[in-house]
């Protein structure tokens, strides 16, 4: 036997591994692609609209833009922004390498504020902390799916004249102080990649209540083409267009839009299963001395994306990755979210360092994502929850 499994009590908790995230597709959604399919539009066509439509609908955002990815997303909105070269936009480390690759893309240079320990999110007074001439905007992500604080980030945004572009790829469904991700922020943008809360695939979206930045996304999408008749410079017939800015390809298709209109039928049922499974985690696991449990903030309710085990190895007796690999090899599957931006090679070429943001470097260190996801059952919940009990367990006697 594996000698991993042995020292583990010798019988795997489960003989499959159990994915940290996956996607629920039924017999709804793959009707409503076949049926694209069978139309005439595969992309550019009336699906996309409905979807815009139905998003903007339901987080109160006056425009809605749909794209081929997050990162898409992240990037038209940096364009709408008008983030250019040498111009600096303030993010967190604790987020996937979009959230500041697409100030890279606009030329402009991002820099890292560090993170309240509590909460995992971005620190307001950091943000203060690193603001210059050449700040231009602010890129708050809402981590695992808990809002930021959007009244201080807010407030900072307009004392000093900048753009909140907040990244809601982890917060689809979730509420701050009354009002939904996506209404809040100048503009929002979410992802639909398998792991989130619905999915189209691969896709984005960016909301916003802000004219000019909609009528900016909607040709950046689209190479930067324009057939809007009060914008032409130029009008030589009902085919004439103008390629007015340099955009990209980001489109999303008819058949993935049609996906994401069904799924987003079911949202309030996955959101609540997903926080029926946090209640359970949050009780299992504020029993065991050695992992803190993230504090609840008031007047937000989060999407639930990802439960992050917060480890303190000193009381456990194993270190993370020893706890990661025997979690494994008990066929939970884990993962870390995130290796701090700053620490990839790339960033560390453009002359980022170690050091430069104490507590999220903290918290890498010490955390686990486990599964969730609305299809989970009973019976995985208490697979995953045995099997953090029984590794725990384990070292402790070591």
């Amino acid at each position: 036997m594996d000698k991993k499994l042995a020292i583990h009590g010798g019988i795997p908790v489960r003989n499959q591994v159990l994915p940290y995230g996956r996607q629920f597709i039924d017999e709804e959604d793959i009707k409503a692609v076949v049926d694209t399919l069978k139309s005439s539009y595969l992309t550019c066509g009336p699906q996309i609209d409905e979807f815009e439509k139905r998003v903007a609908e339901y987080v109160g955002a006056k425009y809605a833009v749909a794209v081929n990815s997050g990162t898409a997303a992240l990037h038209s909105a940096c364009f709408a922004a008008g983030i250019n070269v040498g111009d600096e936009v303030i993010t967190t480390p604790i987020t996937f390498a979009a959230s500041a690759n697409c100030v890279l893309y606009m030329g402009g240079n991002p820099v890292f504020a560090d993170i309240q320990p509590e909460t995992y999110n971005i620190d307001p007074f950091e943000i203060e902390k690193m603001i210059t001439p050449k700040t231009k905007a602010i890129i708050p992500v809402d981590f695992t799916g808990e809002p930021v604080n959007l009244d201080a980030i807010a407030d900072i945004a307009k004392r000093h004249g900048l753009i909140v572009i907040e990244d809601a790829a982890h917060a689809l469904g979730a509420e701050y102080r009354g009002k939904r991700i996506g209404s809040i922020s100048d503009m929002t943008i979410f992802s639909f990649h398998p792991v989130k809360h619905i999915t189209t695939g691969e896709g984005g979206m960016i909301t916003t209540n802000n004219p000019e930045y909609y009528e900016k996304l909607r040709a950046f999408r689209t190479h930067g083409i324009t057939r809007n008749e009060d914008k032409l410079t130029m009008n030589e017939g009902p085919w004439y267009y103008e390629m007015q800015d340099l955009g990209y390809n980001y489109r999303i298709t008819d058949i993935q839009a049609s996906l994401g209109i069904t799924q987003l039928s079911k949202l309030q049922e996955f959101l609540k299963r997903r926080r029926e499974i946090i209640s359970i985690y949050n009780n299992e696991f504020s029993k065991i001395d050695g992992i803190k449990i993230k504090k609840q903030i008031e007047g937000v309710s989060s999407a639930g994306h990802l439960y992050i085990l917060n480890l303190e190895p000193e009381k456990l007796g194993g270190d993370r990755k020893q706890i990661f690999e025997a979690l494994k090899a008990e066929g939970i599957g884990v993962n870390v979210h995130y290796i701090p931006v700053y620490l990839h090679p790339y960033y560390k070429k453009l002359g980022f360092k170690k050091g430069l943001c104490p507590e999220a470097e903290k918290l890498y260190e010490n955390i686990i994502s486990i599964p969730l996801f609305y299809s989970m059952t009973d019976e995985d919940i208490n697979d995953v929850v045995n099997a953090v009990k029984k590794v725990i367990d384990y070292y402790r006697k070591v």
